[in-house]
C-alpha cells in the first residue's frame, strides 16, 4: 500500500522478498498436493489471500479498484495466477519441484519475448542465441526421462511443458500489468486478482470433482497456510509492486534464484534427485539467460 513514488530501495526489498519466498513455495506446493487436489491447492490459497487482503485494505480506510477495472484485473488474475501458477501446480503431480523450478528459470526468455511483442526491446541475434541455449537446457532436462521407466514417461514431458505454459501466461500477464496499473494501487490490484483466480480454481476443481478427494493433515494444512500468507499475501503483492517500480528485466531475475532454493529444499526435505543432468540443464538455462541479459538494450 506504499505510494507510487516510493523510494527505489523499497522496490528492491520487495524483489528480494520474491526471490527468497517463491523459491520455497515449490516445496510447499509439493507437500500440499499430498492430500489436496491441484485446483483446490490454488483455489483455497488465492481465495483466502484475496479475501484477507481486501479486508485489510478496507479496514485501513483504503479502497479497492473501481468496478470498471475489475474486468481488466480478472484477465490479469487469469494470466498471472490461473495460467502462471495453476500450470506449475499441476506440473508437480508429474515432475519434482526442483525440476519445475529449473523450468521456470526460462521465464526471463518469455518475458523478453512478451516485452518485444508489446512494444518493448526488440529481440536481437544475441537474445535469440540466449533463447536457444536456454531451451536446449530444457531439452537436456526432459529428453532422457521421456522414454525411461519409472519416471512418468510422457507425463514427465507434459509436466515440463506445463511449466513453459505457465511461463508464457506469467510473461504476458506481467507485461499487461505494467502497462495497465490499477488506480487503487498495487495491493488492491493484488487482492482483486487473487479473488478472481481463487473463484476460477475452485470452480474448475468443483467441475473436476476434487472436493471428494480433499483431505487434510497437519503437514498439508501448514503447507497451504504457508502458501496463503507468504506465497500470496506477501510475495505476490511484492512482485506486483516491484514490477511497477523496476525494469522488467531486473524483476525477472528472481527466476534465476528460485531454482537454487527449490532444488536445495527438494533434495533436503523431499528426497528429490540431484543429478549431473539437472546441473547441466540448469547451467544451460542460466547460461542462456546470461546471454540474454548481456544483449544491448534498444528499440522503442
Amino acid at each position: 500500500m506504499a505510494p507510487a513514488n516510493a523510494p527505489p530501495r523499497l522496490a528492491y526489498a520487495a524483489w528480494i522478498a520474491v526471490c527468497l519466498i517463491w523459491g520455497t513455495t515449490y516445496l510447499a506446493i509439493l507437500i500440499a498436493l499430498e492430500t489436496i487436489p491441484p485446483m483446490l491447492v490454488s483455489g483455497l490459497r488465492f481465495l483466502a489471500a484475496g479475501a484477507i487482503l481486501c479486508l485489510l485494505i478496507l479496514g485501513r480506510g483504503g479502497r479497492l479498484p473501481p468496478f470498471g477495472e475489475w474486468r481488466r484485473q480478472a484477465v490479469l488474475g487469469l494470466l498471472l495466477l490461473g495460467v502462471g501458477n495453476g500450470a506449475v501446480v499441476w506440473s508437480e503431480l508429474w515432475i519434482p519441484s526442483g525440476i519445475a523450478a529449473v523450468g521456470v528459470a526460462a521465464l526471463p526468455f518469455w518475458m523478453s519475448g512478451a516485452e518485444a511483442a508489446f512494444g518493448g526491446d526488440r529481440l536481437g541475434g544475441r537474445v535469440l542465441a540466449g533463447l536457444f541455449a536456454g531451451f536446449s537446457g530444457i531439452v537436456v532436462l526432459i529428453w532422457p526421462s521421456l522414454f525411461a521407466a519409472g519416471v512418468g514417461g510422457p507425463r514427465f514431458g507434459l509436466g515440463v511443458l506445463l511449466v513453459q505454459v505457465a511461463c508464457l501466461g506469467w510473461a504476458v500477464g506481467s507485461s499487461l500489468s505494467r502497462r495497465n496499473p490499477s488506480t487503487a494501487g498495487t495491493a488492491a490490484a493484488s487482492a482483486v486478482q487473487q479473488l478472481f483466480a481463487g473463484v476460477l480454481f475452485i470452480s474448475v476443481g468443483t467441475a473436476l470433482g476434487e472436493w471428494s478427494q480433499l483431505a487434510f493433515t497437519p503437514k498439508t494444512i501448514a503447507a497451504e497456510l504457508y502458501l496463503v500468507v507468504f506465497g500470496s499475501l506477501i510475495a505476490y503483492s511484492a512482485y506486483l509492486y516491484a514490477l511497477n517500480h523496476l525494469p522488467v528485466a531486473t524483476v525477472s531475475l528472481y527466476a534465476y534464484i528460485n531454482p537454487i532454493i527449490a532444488v536445495m529444499l527438494g533434495t533436503l526435505f523431499a528426497g528429490e534427485p540431484f543429478t549431473p543432468r539437472i546441473v547441466a540443464a540448469a547451467a544451460l538455462v542460466l547460461g542462456g539467460v546470461a546471454i540474454v541479459r548481456s544483449a544491448p538494450r534498444g528499440g522503442p
